[in-house]
């Protein structure tokens, strides 16, 4: 098929489906707002995997399309063009099914692969920790067997959709007294039972998508190690690599969304007369022309260096618009009893320099894998 027809076919697709019962779901769940129509958007993904849309770029024997590159991006730009509704099951969908294709044992594919494309079980990531964030080399909590069952014991934090999620993949060390990158495992852990505390987490936003999991004698299954254990760092970093993948080309059309819509109000409210105002605005369509030819060039590549930059362009080319929002609004930006979409989007971009890896350790990685710097002195 040629790219142009797969594009009106998404288009088409989208344009029909999105009406009816599904109709009201347009632009509702972004980040900050995963609250929003929390059912009536998991019923949506799984009309999207009865038409064969869930899971694109994955082999056909796995439950994808094996949709090419390019047609996976035409996709996720169409799927933003028409505000299609924010997806639960991405943690599912773009991380922990690449991964385990990727590393895992064939009965972990069969057990867990074809209820992430029906979105029948939703994934939440166990990585983060109050002293091992950014730095997550620094993971303390731990997985000792106990006969045919790993016990998990030790704390999470910063974890998305933990508690809605039947299923965490959690990085814990296996190695008593091991340091580091070493001793680590992957495990696949399930979320409702005995040993497994939530705490929500309340945002700045007011919402509370993220949480606190704390494990106190949690269980699961000898072979749910992806990977050997002990060879949790590798395959962790894995799952990284697929986070920023060709999705990031529809959060760009989001961005390019949110910028128009900014750039109408300015023009409505007599901001661009002032032409630092109309400068920033310039600015920021630019940074978006130079964000998408960045993507475009080193989508797939694996060269050092690559995903860090990525992260830093979008990161702080979103803040950026949150802070020229305020400005925009002016006195306006201060006031009122609840947040309107410019106050949240300028309260949740602070959060885009530091999650999914800080701009500091961005910077790190780039300075000493790629330029070859001398490491940061570490306590």
């Amino acid at each position: 098929m040629a790219v142009s027809d797969f594009r009106e076919r998404v288009r088409a697709w989208l344009e029909d489906n999105l009406s009816g019962e599904f109709a009201g779901l347009r632009g509702l769940g972004g980040p900050g707002r995963e609250h929003e129509a929390f059912e009536e958007r998991i019923a949506w993904e799984r009309h999207l995997a009865t038409a064969g849309w869930n899971c694109l770029g994955w082999p056909k024997e796995h439950g994808g399309a094996d949709a090419s590159l390019e047609e996976q991006i035409i996709f996720h730009e169409e799927y933003a063009r028409a505000e299609a509704p924010a997806k639960v099951s991405h943690l599912g969908q773009e991380l922990l099914g690449p991964t385990l294709i990727a590393f895992g044992t064939p009965e972990q594919r069969r057990r867990f692969l074809p209820k992430i494309v029906a979105v029948d079980e939703l994934w939440c990531q166990g990585y983060s920790e109050p002293d091992a964030g950014s730095d997550l080399a620094a993971v303390s909590t731990s997985a000792r067997l106990d006969g045919d069952e790993w016990v998990l014991r030790g704390q999470k934090i910063w974890t998305s959709l933990a508690h809605v999620a039947d299923w965490c993949f959690v990085l814990a060390r296996t190695e008593p007294d091991s340091k580091r990158h070493h001793g680590l495992s992957y495990l696949l852990v399930p979320m409702k039972q005995p040993g497994i505390e939530v705490r929500p987490i309340r945002q700045l936003t007011g919402t509370s998508e993220f949480n606190e999991v704390f494990f106190d004698g949690a269980r699961t299954a000898r072979d749910m190690v992806v990977g050997a254990p002990g060879e949790g760092w590798r395959v962790a970093m894995g799952t990284l690599a697929f986070e920023r993948g060709v999705a990031t080309l529809g959060q760009q059309v989001g961005f390019r969304r949110e910028l128009a819509r900014l750039t109408k109000l300015a023009e409505a409210n007599g901001a661009t007369e002032d032409p630092a105002i109309a400068e920033r605005i310039s600015r920021a369509w630019m940074g978006l022309e130079v964000m998408r030819a960045h993507a475009l060039r080193t989508l797939g590549s694996r060269t050092p260096g690559v995903a860090e930059v990525s992260k830093l362009v979008w990161a702080n080319w979103h803040r950026s618009l949150g802070e020229l929002a305020m400005t925009v609004r002016g006195a306006a930006s201060m006031t009122g009893e609840d947040l309107d979409e410019w106050q949240r989007l300028y309260l949740f971009t602070r959060a885009d320099t530091i999650y999914g890896g800080s701009n500091e350790i961005q910077r790190n990685v780039i300075a000493e894998r790629v330029l070859g710097l001398p490491r940061e002195v570490r306590p």
